[in-house]
């Protein structure tokens, strides 16, 4: 068997894979539940009014929106027409384009994003950064663009 790598994962490394998801499943559930608490946004809202705050003129097509979410663009248009009915978002004629629309973050949706914004990141840091020592923050963070940067550009030191 020499330098061959297995073909599936050890009992280890299955029970790590588990562990990992199991604990971001968790944090995604607890910073949703204080999120919705403390703000009346899900998740969603919070991630859309993210985009939109930091695209030139908090507006964008929504297919780029899409992208930016990575998001099915049925997903994005149920979740725009919620935010709409609450007055977070509107939907305009593009100005360059009159056969597209642009999604607009509305003054509401910026306040609303303002608001929410401190209590999720004092949350995002209970929860997650100061459980960790830095050297684990800077571990997971390799980690994670290792995962990103998929199999092929795994490197064996």
């Amino acid at each position: 068997m020499g330098g061959r790598r297995r073909a599936y994962p050890t009992t280890e490394e299955l029970r790590i894979w588990r562990d990992f998801i199991e604990t971001a499943q968790a944090l995604r559930t607890e910073l949703a539940a204080r999120l919705q608490k403390d703000s009346s946004l899900s998740p969603g809202d919070y991630a859309t009014l993210l985009a939109l705050s930091e695209a030139d003129g908090g507006r964008l097509r929504p297919s780029a929106l899409a992208r930016t979410l990575d998001w099915e663009r049925s997903r994005l248009s149920h979740q725009l027409g919620r935010m709409e009915r609450r007055g977070l978002v509107r939907r305009v004629e593009c100005a360059t384009d009159s056969r597209g629309a642009e999604v607009v973050l509305t003054d509401e949706g910026a306040r609303a994003f303002r608001a929410a914004a401190l209590p999720h990141l004092l949350a995002i840091r209970e929860l997650f950064v100061a459980a960790l020592a830095p050297e684990q923050i800077a571990a997971l963070g390799d980690a994670v663009r290792a995962l990103r940067a998929g199999p092929g550009a795994r490197r064996d030191d």
